[in-house]
């Protein structure tokens, strides 16, 4: 009798992670951008965040063909590579006739910006590199980067402002909520549903029909076999959540 309740209580939590969770919860189907073919004339692009991680959305956007990139950051830079950094942060709204994009990997950052410039009715883009390969049926959320050698299979959905990147996978009909990274070479497999401000560090694999809540670390080739229910970091094979020693 007791493990019947234990199994019932346990059921019924999956379903309200998944329920908080859900797709219509992030309206990801409201702020689609990119589906594949369907991206029109590109005007110029200001990228939020002078970083390494800035110069290679500065990349991919070249390579789309953007011809105007320009950087705003609150440090005191010139350049960030061979693209110019024209002002700060609170500057942005000077350029609101421009595509924006966020190139920083903090998602409680990148959260906080996209938010902020959206208010203002700053138009996000969504970039997808060349020589990553998305099925056509892929729907992904304004502000979101698919980085090198990315694969996306049929049936996914990811929301804004998420970081895939590269030569990371994501097989069929997972849902990356908004402000996720799944950082280099991480994989997820079919069916895999990861919650708002989760990074699935690099070469972690999560294997399919996994659910994983919200604001959740995943270690660098951590292994996730089983649903994860409480915030926190999960590291090792398998994951387990780390204590930290009082």
């Amino acid at each position: 009798m007791k493990r019947s309740r234990q199994k019932a209580k346990n059921r019924t939590n999956k379903e309200a992670n998944k329920n908080e969770h859900s797709l219509s919860a992030y309206k990801v189907s409201d702020s689609v951008l990119y589906r594949k073919g369907g991206r029109n004339i590109l005007n110029s692009l200001i990228i939020i965040g002078a970083s390494g991680h800035g110069r290679v959305i500065a990349d991919i956007a070249s390579q789309v063909g953007y011809k105007m990139i320009r950087f705003l950051d609150d440090k005191d830079l010139s350049y960030c590579g061979k693209y110019k950094v024209i002002g700060k942060v609170k500057d942005f709204e000077k350029y609101l006739d421009s595509d924006f994009i966020i190139g920083i990997g903090n998602s409680r950052i990148r959260e906080h910006f996209q938010e902020m410039i959206t208010k203002a009715n700053g138009k996000f883009t969504t970039l997808v590199h060349p020589k990553a390969v998305v099925a056509e049926d892929v729907l992904i959320g304004q502000g979101s980067v698919i980085m090198a050698g990315a694969v996306i299979n049929t049936g996914t959905i990811i929301g804004e402002g998420v970081i895939i990147n590269t030569c990371s996978s994501i097989d069929h009909d997972c849902k990356v909520m908004k402000y996720s990274h799944i950082a280099v070479g991480a994989h997820l497999s079919g069916t895999v549903f990861v919650g708002k401000n989760t990074w699935i560090g690099a070469g972690a694999t999560v294997i399919n029909n996994i659910s994983i809540i919200s604001n959740c670390i995943i270690g660098a080739g951590a292994t996730v076999v089983s649903d994860i229910n409480e915030e926190g970091t999960y590291i090792g094979l398998p994951a387990m959540k780390l204590v930290k020693q009082k």
